[in-house]
């Protein structure tokens, strides 16, 4: 067990002193429990570090809003502790965590085996209405419907404990931080560099996985040029607690042959036996999937040839990709400059100034909104103040200060209008 300041993460050591370090990483609202089951055989030859997310599993409650910032705070917890080398086994968020290892810190890693990953998890709109839901409604509403997510329905039923395990441990998680979590997904998406991950990697999923499934892992396979695929016959997403004998089995023999073909022999790493292949690990034939045109190039205005990306970026984190999409979809020559001046100065250059933040920013344009008597336009700014972290009794202030200032007839269509979009925004959809 650790101590764990702001820049580190709370780990736990198993296995002999002198064995190769093994990481395993753990999913969204898990804890380093999910791995209980591959411990005792994996540490029989490896050194098992395991970590807890921010947060989670009674862990110090500092935010890491990125993937990219949760490495970081793993590599510093490693520094610590003196391993500069090591293997990784990563589900889900703990996936996206060794991608970004792979990605940026390739002279770490001896080996990697995604399980339950994708290059993208769904869309970043997915994620921020979670962290909606969350900041509404506490944890209770995901930690209820996690066991559907997570096993399949003979395995949860099957196993109570386990299923009620699930649910707990979603409950004990801090809202801040699993938010933050939620963030770190939406932003992430590595999809054009899989290319450069140049580690053998193991990409295993479950069969029956509804939320990072085959589908996913085969545009894995498809990109990383060494990689190889195993799909284990009734499981989820959590497959190591639902199959936890064969998901002991692939990361046994997949690390054992990395590190027994490597050919930097500096690292300590000790070769296990290779055992007979399973009928479920094949190697790869994914073929790789279509990637969407990026969008046609802008003219620069004024000299500011950044304002429209800056302006696109800022407009879909705040609006969601979905309205944004469906918005410029519809923009024919006609409407198209108009599109651009929007994106490029309302989004690139007043929602992107620095002296208010976006709550602010939005609290100030619900108030307008009601004042001008625009509401075709307040449920669509209703959802972005909750994306920007607004509650909805915040938002209930900021209409009861609009009727006083704007009039009563206003304030009331207002409220029907925001009232329908916060029910809709804070219920967890099946």
């Amino acid at each position: 067990m650790s101590e764990t300041p702001p820049n580190t993460l709370q780990y736990r050591l198993e296995g002999p002193e002198d064995a190769p370090v093994l990481i395993l990483g753990p999913s969204l609202g898990t804890t380093w429990h999910m791995w209980d089951r591959q411990v005792p055989e994996l540490a029989q030859q490896w050194r098992v570090f395991r970590f807890d997310l921010p947060g989670h599993g009674g862990a110090p409650a500092y935010p890491a809003g990125s993937v990219a910032d949760l490495t970081a705070r793993l590599l510093a917890t490693l520094d610590g502790l003196g391993v500069q080398r090591f293997g990784f086994a990563g589900c889900a968020l703990g996936g996206a965590v060794g991608i970004e290892l792979a990605l940026r810190h390739p002279e770490r890693l001896a080996s990697l085996a995604l399980i339950a990953a994708s290059p993208r998890f769904g869309t970043a709109d997915e994620f921020r209405q979670r962290g909606v839901i969350v900041r509404t409604n506490g944890l209770d509403p995901i930690a209820r419907t996690s066991p559907e997510r997570w096993f399949t329905a003979g395995f949860a039923a099957a196993q109570p404990a386990i299923t009620d395990w699930a649910v707990q441990m979603v409950r004990t998680t801090d809202p801040g931080c699993y938010i933050a979590a939620c963030e770190a997904l939406a932003a992430f998406d590595v999809r054009p560099e899989l290319t450069r991950v140049g580690v053998p990697t193991l990409v295993l999923v479950g069969s029956e996985d509804q939320v990072t499934g085959p589908a996913e892992a085969r545009t894995l396979v498809a990109g990383i040029p060494d990689a190889r695929l195993a799909v284990v016959p009734g499981a989820s997403h959590l497959v190591p607690v639902e199959q936890p004998a064969a998901v002991t089995d692939l990361l046994l023999r997949h690390f054992s042959t990395a590190w027994q073909n490597a050919q930097d022999t500096g690292t300590g790493q000790i070769p296990m036996p290779l055992a007979p292949a399973q009928p479920f690990l094949v190697p790869a034939q994914a073929a790789p999937i279509a990637e969407l045109a990026p969008p046609p190039a802008r003219p620069e205005a004024g000299g500011r040839a950044d304002a429209y990306e800056t302006g696109l970026k800022v407009r879909r984190e705040v609006l969601g990709d979905a309205h944004v999409d469906a918005t410029l979809a519809q923009a024919d020559d006609f409407a198209a400059d108009f599109q651009d001046l929007l994106t490029r100065y309302t989004w690139g250059e007043i929602w992107d100034r620095p002296g208010l933040d976006r709550r602010a920013r939005s609290c100030v344009t619900l108030t307008a909104l009601v004042a001008g008597g625009h509401l075709e336009e307040l449920a669509v700014h209703t959802r972005a103040a909750l994306r920007n972290g607004l509650t909805p009794a915040e938002i209930k202030e900021v209409l009861m200060q609009a009727a006083v200032y704007c009039g009563m007839p206003a304030a009331g269509r207002a409220f029907r209008l925001a009232q329908q979009v916060i029910r809709e925004e804070t219920t967890l959809q099946d």
